[in-house]
């Protein structure tokens, strides 16, 4: 699965509402404490953002490979939820199992101007779409990093569209950008 990511609750929803267990990777910081604790136990996969993570990259690919489900942010941050950036990460893993992809657009799961951490306010009504799953094919090594630019614009497109129609078929606008200083 493949999601923008406007609202710290994006992962959890996701994890909550897919019919199956996802494997989401998750910025490592949120490892730390109790919080790490209970996101170990539900099989999240920590991962370092600001690096190539190969043990992310294993964990992963061997959830796909066992038939399980992995949650993929390719923001790689919360923002706007516009998918202005883009990261290749869900096409490579797709790519080296031959999982489909499927696509989600989160909208209502932060307030306009909320902050990062912000949660939307209570009996809020927030509305997760999904979207046509994308079937892609295995491709065995070597796998060329054209290749893997080429699915990842595919996918990109994919997603926009997707998001475009749930704006529209849900009548709501995503919320903006983060306030001034705000990056998470």
């Amino acid at each position: 699965m493949t999601a923008n990511h406007i609202g710290i609750i994006d992962g959890p929803l996701m994890a909550i509402f897919a019919p199956r267990p996802v494997h989401a990777l998750t910025k490592i910081e949120m490892f730390d404490g109790r919080l790490g604790r209970f996101l170990t136990v539900t099989g999240q996969v920590p991962l370092d953002r600001y690096r190539t993570d190969p043990n992310a990259v294993r964990i992963a690919l061997r959830v796909l490979r066992e038939g399980g489900t992995v949650g993929v942010f390719p923001e790689g941050t919360r923002g706007n939820g516009e998918l202005d950036r883009f990261q290749r990460g869900a096409a490579y893993l797709a790519m080296v199992t031959g999982a489909p992809v499927v696509p989600l657009t989160f909208i209502g799961s932060r307030e306009p101007g909320g902050h990062t951490n912000s949660l939307p306010p209570k009996r809020a009504r927030i509305d997760i779409v999904v979207g046509k799953p994308m079937p892609v094919d295995a491709v065995p090594w070597p796998r060329l990093s054209a290749e893997v630019a080429a699915l990842t614009g595919d996918l990109h497109q994919r997603m926009l569209t997707g998001l475009k129609d749930a704006l529209a078929d849900t009548g709501r606008d995503l919320p903006g950008p983060l306030p001034p200083g705000e990056t998470s």
